[in-house]
């Protein structure tokens, strides 16, 4: 079965190829102050003409509550075999700083092995694997299938979160197979059974009706963006942990562990630098919450003034692990960045979009089915891990299915650099998890049968 699967999908790949180059050439921003929503539409529409070709039927675009289209789809199962959805997402990170790109963002460029562009991981290459595995099956393909493919899963603007509870008889399955992770390492066969919730904000600081000079006025002229600084800087200890008033911040991960020099490496850590915080990385990575400063409005340095700021403000993300409500979170920390102000200074806290954590079941058929296809692709038994990501569609997904195993997977392993510059996937895992998706379907049909 595998040798066959195998051959299949090897003749597969140039066009598996030719399908990421054409996806990867759409600038499928879902965040129309930055690109022109007409991209989102046209990758969307490529997405479902693709999956149409593959047998699925009826497979068109629904809008969704924040205006993105999800691309939906189904194949009927035969007689008593189990339904499984398919998950992934079309729309794709701003490319940021271009000038540290090395080949253009939206070419999908070769180079050591690896294929270059945004998105060409997260998560069009999981596009891309359910394709090459749907076409090495044809017509054999044991189960029913559902498709889901979001378009504004990165901008975190709930479009699918809040279409699909009114919507979830049309999507049930008794599998679904949530593609947007990956391996812990390329080669490493690796489910995802965790994942963190997300609880933004932004933080605004203003202290003078306008900026003034600071030869002038500074000294006692009251700094926005020192002070901004030092309220950022109260949300970590000495060590750089992550310390939010009201917060539970010592959780343990009990799962595999994940080696620091292993880590160093895949985040790119420079020599010297250390990591922050304490406990082990699994701890730091996947048990406790983790705040980061995700960009900050102030005075650029070219074309600054000699002026005192009025006002700053700041981009701010938690992440919260299983276990910690995303809503009580956001509580603590507008709470915290409040009385952490300084000299009297005004502070606004404007609060984003919170994701709930999630858990996965992993003592079901899906999981069975999953590893013993894990195990004749890779050749060794399937590990589990955290992901530190967010992926707020899961514990809705929970919510909505709660007989259903949702299983993480994907082509996304650490070198891929997904939401940074030069993002790239590894074509024999795009080729490896094909296999291992087909594999699965027919292992599944059996094991899910009714």
């Amino acid at each position: 079965m595998t040798d066959e699967l195998d051959g299949l999908i090897a003749g597969l790949m140039p066009r598996a190829r030719a399908d990421l180059a054409e996806l990867v050439a759409i600038p499928s921003v879902a965040d129309p102050r930055q690109y022109p929503p007409e991209h989102c539409l046209r990758a969307a529409s490529w997405v479902a003409a693709a999956f149409a070709e593959t047998g699925l039927r009826d497979v068109h675009l629904e809008e969704t509550p924040d205006g993105s289209h999800a691309v939906i789809g189904h194949r009927p199962p035969p007689p008593g075999a189990p339904t499984v959805l398919l998950y992934a997402h079309y729309d794709v990170q701003p490319p940021l700083d271009e000038a540290a790109w090395h080949s253009p963002p939206f070419e999908l460029t070769e180079r050591d092995g690896r294929w270059y562009g945004r998105g060409a991981a997260d998560c069009k290459g999981n596009i891309v694997m359910h394709l090459t595995a749907l076409r090495a099956l044809g017509e054999d393909v044991p189960v029913g299938l559902k498709l889901l493919v979001e378009g504004s899963e990165e901008q975190g603007t709930g479009g699918l979160e809040r279409y699909l509870p009114p919507h979830a008889g049309e999507l049930h399955a008794d599998a679904l197979l949530i593609c947007d992770t990956g391996n812990s390492a390329v080669g490493v066969p690796t489910a995802t059974t965790s994942l963190r919730g997300l609880a933004d904000v932004v933080v605004t600081v203003s202290t003078l009706a306008g900026d003034v000079h600071s030869g002038m006025f500074g000294g006692p002229a009251p700094d926005a963006l020192a002070a901004l600084i030092r309220i950022l800087d109260s949300l970590r200890d000495a060590d750089g942990g992550t310390r939010i008033d009201g917060l539970d911040d010592d959780g343990g991960w009990s799962g595999a562990g994940y080696d620091e020099d292993s880590f160093r490496a895949d985040a790119g850590v420079l020599d010297g630098v250390r990591l922050t915080g304490s406990g082990t990385v699994a701890d730091r990575l996947w048990a406790r919450p983790a705040v980061t400063v995700l960009g900050i409005d102030c005075p650029p340095v070219v074309g600054s003034a000699a002026a005192v700021p009025a006002a700053a403000r700041a981009r701010v993300s938690l992440r919260v692990p299983p276990g910690t409500d995303a809503r009580t979170a956001q509580d603590a920390l507008v709470a915290h960045l409040l009385a952490a102000a300084p000299w009297g200074v005004r502070v606004d806290v404007e609060r984003e979009g919170t994701g709930a954590a999630f858990r996965a079941d992993t003592g079901g058929p899906a999981y069975a089915a999953l590893d013993r296809a894990m195990r004749e692709v890779y050749g060794t038994p399937m590990t589990f891990l955290g992901q530190g990501g967010s992926i707020p569609l899961c514990p809705v997904l929970a919510a909505a299915y709660p007989d259903a195993e949702i299983v993480l997977m994907g082509v996304e392993e650490p070198r891929c650099l997904i939401h940074a510059p030069n993002e790239s996937v590894d074509p024999d895992e795009i080729a490896r998890m094909a296999r291992v998706e087909a594999s699965f379907l027919r292992h599944f049909a059996n094991a899910g049968r009714r």
